[in-house]
């Protein structure tokens, strides 16, 4: 029988007027340390973000988004963060920021199959239905 692992994970939001509270969901990060598995994935749908903020700069935006992938890789050209043990980038990717780019509270879950749960979570969390 497999092991059940619990894990946690945020949702990254693209918050384009921060004081309006409104974003798009833009991808998720996962920790799941009993599995030793640290992983952030990002999809753009730039269509839909150019309709919920047309002046957005898109391409302004990756290399925030990007930096939390390579965090969570652990690159050490991602600077000091990358370099920490895994829980703490997480936390640290987790905490509250008041920016363009901002993080869910983190939420809980448990599953057999650690290697799968970011794409579900892509599925369910960032991708449109359909």
């Amino acid at each position: 029988m497999p092991t059940p692992h619990t894990y946690d994970y945020a949702v990254i939001r693209v918050v384009p007027r921060v004081e309006r509270e409104e974003f798009i969901n833009v991808g998720v990060i996962v920790s799941c340390p009993t599995a030793r598995h640290l992983e952030a994935r990002i999809e753009l749908d730039e269509a839909r973000l150019r309709a919920f903020a047309p002046g957005l700069d898109i391409d302004a935006l990756r290399p925030y988004l990007d930096a939390i992938v390579a965090i969570c890789k652990g690159d050490a050209e991602a600077g000091p963060i990358a370099a920490l043990p895994p829980r703490a980038r997480f936390h640290w990717l987790t905490a509250k920021r008041s920016s363009i780019v901002q993080v869910s509270p983190a939420h809980v879950g448990r599953t057999t199959q650690p290697e799968r749960i970011v794409e579900h979570l892509m599925q369910r969390m960032v991708r449109l239905p359909g």
